[in-house]
C-alpha cells in the first residue's frame, strides 16, 4: 500500500536536528523552522485518527474504557484570550512577589507528571511495532466501584476507579519517568525539547476545534491576546524568560556557554505558536481527508490523499513565521508570532476555499459529535413519535372514534404558538364566511326582485287587446283611473259620434220627403 513519504520525512527530520544540534552549531532560523514544519507535519498527520469511528457497544471490537474525542466548544474558543490573560498575568505577579525558585519549584512538579504522560503516549507507539505482541496484548491494572454520599441527581453512578494499561506502557512509562527525571536534574535544554516536542504532538493529536468557525474564533481573539501582551506590556517576555520549564522550545546561538553566566546563548519559541495554528492546520488536513472521502472504520495515517487546504496553510505558516524572525532580528526585538501566523493561516485556508469554489463546504464543516448525537437523538425521538401516532390514529379509525394527534417532545415547545396561529385562521375563515354570506343574501334579493319584474312584465304582454293599455298589476292606484277615464271618454265620444250620425239621417230622411 502507498504511503506518504513526508511522514516518514518529518520523523527523520526531527531525530537528526534534535541529535545533531547538540554537537553542530545549526544556525537557529534554519533550526527553529525545520523543527517546527517537521513536528507540524507530524502531529496533524496523527489527528488523522479522530476521525476514526470507535466501535459501538454490541459491535466487534468495542472497547467500554475507550476515550472520545475532545472538542472544543465556541464558548470555550471565546473565553480561552481572557483565561490565558488571567493565567499569564497571575504568573507574572507570582514571579514578582514570590520569587523564580519557588514559582518554578511549584510548577516543576505539575510538568514532572504531565511530562511523564506526553513520553509515554509518544514513547509506545514508537515502540508497537518493534516489540512482540504479548506486550500489547496482555492488559494489568485494576477497576474498583466505589459508592458515594451524594444525591442521585448530583452524581447517578458509582465512582469507578482504576487503571488499565499494557507491558508496553508500562516500559514506556519508566523510560519517560527516567528521561523528565534527567531534565530536571540537569535543566538541559535539548531534554526541554523533547518535552515540549511531545507536549505539541499529544495536543494537536487529541484535540478538535470542531468546526472552522470555531477556529477562526480562537485564532482571532488569540491574535489580540499576543499583541497586547509582547507589545503593551513586558509581561509576556518576563514569563516567558522566568518561567523554567517546558513550555518553550530552545535554539542554541552558540555552543559555547558564555563566559560571565557559565549558560548556553538560547532562542526560544513558545509552544503556543506551535500548537494553537497546529489545531487550525489539523482541522483544514481532517477536512481535505473527509472531501477525499477516506474511510473512517480504519484509518491509516500514512496513506496518501489530496491535502490542498493543508499544504497551502502549511506554506502560508512556514512563511508566516519567516516573517516574524525576520523582523526580530532586523529590530532586535521580540515579536507575537500569532501577529503573522493567523492572518496567514485564515488567509490561505479562506483563499484556497475561494478558489475551488468550496467556501460553503468549509464554513459548514463540523466535527463536534455531541451535537450530531442530539440531532441524531431527536430525529429518532420523532420518527417513534410520529410512529406512535399513527399506530394510535389507526386504532381509533377502527373503532370509530376521533382521531387524535400524538405531539412530539419538540413540538410542545411549539404548540402554543402554533394554537395561537390557529385561532387567528380560525377567526379570519368565520369573517370570510360572514362576509360571504351577506354577499349571497343581497345576490338572492337582487335576484328575486328581477324575477318578479320578469313576472309583471308576462303579465303585461297577456293583458293587452284591441284598445287596451292596462299596466302590471303591481302599478299604482292612479294609474289604473286615469286608464279607466280614458276609456269612458273614448266610449262616450263613440256615442256623441253615433248620435250625430243619427241625427244626420233623420235630416236627410226629411229632406227627401
Amino acid at each position: 500500500m502507498a504511503s506518504d513519504p513526508l511522514i516518514y520525512a518529518s520523523y527523520a527530520a526531527i531525530a537528526a536536528v534534535w541529535t545533531a544540534s547538540q554537537f553542530i552549531l545549526i544556525p537557529y532560523v534554519v533550526h527553529l523552522l525545520v523543527l517546527v514544519m517537521a513536528i507540524l507535519y507530524v502531529a496533524c498527520h496523527g489527528s488523522l485518527m479522530l476521525r476514526e469511528e470507535l466501535p459501538k457497544e454490541g459491535e466487534e471490537g468495542y472497547d467500554p474504557d475507550a476515550v472520545g474525542v475532545e472538542t472544543l466548544k465556541k464558548e470555550d474558543a471565546m473565553q480561552f484570550p481572557i483565561m490565558g490573560s488571567m493565567s499569564l498575568f497571575g504568573l507574572y505577579l507570582a514571579f514578582k512577589f514570590l520569587g523564580q525558585d519557588f514559582v518554578n519549584l511549584l510548577i516543576g512538579g505539575y510538568f514532572a507528571a504531565v511530562g511523564c504522560g506526553a513520553l509515554t503516549l509518544t514513547i509506545a507507539p514508537l515502540l508497537e511495532p518493534v516489540v512482540p505482541k504479548s506486550l500489547t496484548e496482555n492488559k494489568l491494572g485494576f477497576k474498583k466501584k466505589v459508592s458515594h454520599p451524594l444525591p442521585e441527581w448530583i452524581l447517578p453512578k458509582d465512582l469507578e476507579l482504576g487503571i488499565t494499561f499494557s507491558s508496553l506502557d508500562l516500559i514506556s512509562f519508566l523510560a519517560a519517568s527516567a528521561i523528565v527525571a534527567m531534565y530536571f536534574q540537569k535543566k538541559y535544554w535539548a531534554l526541554n525539547n523533547v518535552l515540549g516536542i511531545c507536549f505539541c504532538l499529544q495536543g494537536i493529536e487529541r484535540l478538535s476545534l470542531g468546526t472552522y468557525k470555531i477556529g477562526a474564533i480562537l485564532l482571532v481573539g488569540l491574535f489580540f491576546y499576543d499583541i497586547f501582551w509582547v507589545f503593551g506590556t513586558d509581561v509576556m517576555v518576563t514569563v516567558a524568560k522566568n518561567l523554567d520549564g517546558p513550555i518553550k522550545l530552545l535554539f542554541p546561538r552558540s555552543l559555547v556557554p558564555n563566559e560571565e553566566t557559565g549558560k548556553i546563548e538560547l532562542s526560544l519559541l513558545g509552544l503556543g505558536d506551535i500548537v494553537i495554528p497546529g489545531f487550525f492546520l489539523a482541522l483544514l488536513l481532517r477536512f481535505d481527508a473527509t472531501n477525499a472521502k477516506m474511510p473512517t472504520n480504519k484509518v491509516n495515517i500514512f496513506e496518501p490523499f489530496p491535502k490542498p487546504y493543508f499544504y497551502s496553510a502549511m506554506i502560508a505558516y512556514f512563511l508566516g513565521l519567516a516573517t516574524t524572525l525576520f523582523v526580530m532580528i532586523q529590530f532586535q526585538a521580540a515579536q507575537p508570532a500569532l501577529l503573522y501566523l493567523v492572518p496567514a493561516c485564515l488567509g490561505s485556508s479562506f483563499l484556497c476555499a475561494v478558489m475551488r469554489g468550496e467556501v460553503s463546504e468549509l464554513l459548514a464543516y463540523s466535527e463536534e459529535e455531541e451535537e450530531e448525537e442530539e440531532e441524531e437523538v431527536t430525529a429518532e425521538t420523532i420518527s417513534a413519535a410520529v410512529a406512535a401516532a399513527a399506530d394510535t390514529s389507526g386504532d381509533e379509525d377502527e373503532e370509530g372514534d376521533d382521531e387524535e394527534e400524538a405531539v412530539s417532545p419538540l413540538e410542545e415547545e411549539e404548540a402554543p404558538a402554533k394554537e395561537e396561529s390557529e385561532e387567528e385562521e380560525e377567526e379570519e375563515e368565520e369573517e370570510a364566511e360572514v362576509d360571504l354570506e351577506e354577499y349571497e343574501e343581497e345576490d338572492e334579493n337582487e335576484a328575486e326582485e328581477e324575477e318578479d319584474q320578469a313576472d309583471n312584465n308576462d303579465d303585461d304582454d297577456d293583458d293587452e287587446g284591441p284598445g287596451d293599455s292596462d299596466d302590471d298589476d303591481e302599478n299604482d292606484d292612479g294609474e289604473d283611473d286615469d286608464n279607466d277615464d280614458e276609456e269612458q271618454e273614448d266610449e262616450d265620444q263613440e256615442d256623441e259620434e253615433q248620435a250625430k250620425q243619427n241625427d244626420d239621417d233623420d235630416d236627410d230622411d226629411d229632406d227627401d220627403d
